[in-house]
């Protein structure tokens, strides 16, 4: 009796045993994952919450999306406590320069597979160093700015000059103070008039030997700019353009047929399909120089709270890894509304397929931190310029900015 006692409980304390190492091991495969917070804007929340967790659902991660205001995701980065702060966000690529001069966004690295699946200047657009340029983003859609043509009031224009007289044709026919429908107002905007400044033979900054971005080379009054900008007092003169003309304005004139050339972007595809109207979008005709448009990469960057929350390795994997596939960005590009910057991605939209034609030879916009000094004094050389009876000469407004940005950029 006693020997079969002693069995019985050395039986049962090998059981306990066991499950204890069972339920440890349990516990263990039960671990929870990092939990990986993306900062990202309304207009992608849905989209990146679900292609996030498809990579969350491999990997045992947890995904936490928070949303923001588009640029306040840039602006908060620098301010926000580091319990809050995110590991991953979507991002401009203009946005590269500053983040990485003030440590905000960490460098990451692609294979060649995967760089060999997106166009060179996407990549580029990302990168940033003043000796040795790195990678900081991973793009994931492109967009630019086109001439949408309301092919029922207008011929889709071959030159610039059959663009001038065919806008000005509709301008006295529908008794407007304008031709061209491209958004200005008080506070100018440099970014719709490019194609305009380009096509004068106007750029930001030149390049160095090294191929980067030369805040020293300003071009904005370069002199073959300052030779053709008679034009745009010609232009002014005439009502082509009108800095008086917003956002608003611009595009309740084209959908109201009062209009028929349009500048805008893919953000006004859905406008563009529900207006009824018959339009073909092209890039504005070469002037001096070919007009093309400024180019706009976004992406997802990983930052510096990264390492600080000790998920950097799971958050480069999001990033690098899956956020860089033709999946992912297929479906980023069609909730998003912009063409995916993977070449392998399919986008069936025929309305993007043309506003992507329109990209053709177009300039990224600088992403050096030099380039806050730029946009305002560029958009006003714009208004002063273009703001009809009373209107500054080209030359001498472009001039002005020209030495305003050099100071301020010192």
């Amino acid at each position: 009796m006693q020997n079969s006692l002693k069995r019985t409980w050395a039986l049962l304390g090998v059981v306990a045993a066991i499950s204890a190492i069972a339920a440890s091991s349990a516990g263990a495969s039960h671990k929870a994952g990092p939990t990986i917070t993306i900062w990202t804007d309304s207009d992608r929340a849905a989209a990146v919450t679900k292609v996030a967790n498809d990579w969350a659902a491999t990997s045992g991660a947890t995904i936490k999306v928070v949303t923001k205001q588009f640029g306040d995701i840039r602006d908060n980065l620098g301010t926000v406590a580091a319990a809050d702060a995110p590991d991953v966000i979507t991002a401009a690529h203009d946005w590269t320069g500053q983040l990485a001069a003030n440590g905000l966004v960490e460098p990451i690295f692609l294979s060649s597979a995967v760089k060999a699946n997106f166009p060179s200047y996407t990549l580029n657009a990302f990168s940033y160093g003043t000796a040795v340029k790195k990678l900081y983003g991973v793009p994931a859609a492109v967009e630019n700015i086109g001439l949408v043509v309301n092919t029922k009031l207008a011929k889709v224009p071959t030159s610039f000059s059959q663009l001038e007289t065919e806008a000005l044709a509709v301008k006295k026919s529908k008794h407007q103070t304008f031709g061209i429908a491209v958004q200005q107002g008080s506070g100018g905007d440099a970014y719709h008039m490019y194609p305009f400044f380009s096509g004068l033979g106007g750029y930001i900054f030149g390049t160095n030997k090294a191929g980067n971005l030369d805040p020293s080379d300003i071009g904005v009054a370069n002199p073959t700019f300052l030779k053709n900008a008679h034009l745009i007092d010609k232009w002014n003169k005439e009502g082509l353009i009108s800095s008086k003309v917003d956002g608003s304005a611009a595009q309740n004139a084209f959908l109201k047929g009062q209009s028929a050339f349009w500048i805008t972007g893919p953000w006004n595809s859905d406008t563009l399909k529900k207006s009824g109207l018959s339009f073909k979008i092209i890039q504005v005709p070469a002037i001096a120089k070919p007009s093309v448009p400024f180019l706009g990469v976004q992406g997802f960057m990983v930052t510096k709270f990264a390492s600080v929350h000790g998920v950097d390795a799971a958050a480069k994997d999001l990033v690098t890894s899956f956020m860089a596939g033709a999946g992912p960005q297929t479906t980023l590009a069609a909730a998003n509304g912009r063409p995916p910057a993977n070449i392998k991605a399919k986008s069936s939209d025929p309305v993007l397929a043309q506003f992507s034609n329109a990209s053709k030879g177009g300039v990224p916009m600088p992403n050096i931190p030099q380039m806050s000094s730029v946009w305002g004094d560029l958009g006003q050389a714009w208004v002063r310029s273009t703001k009809g009876a009373g209107a500054m000469t080209a030359a001498k407004s472009f001039k002005a900015a020209a030495r305003s940005i050099a100071a301020k950029i010192g």
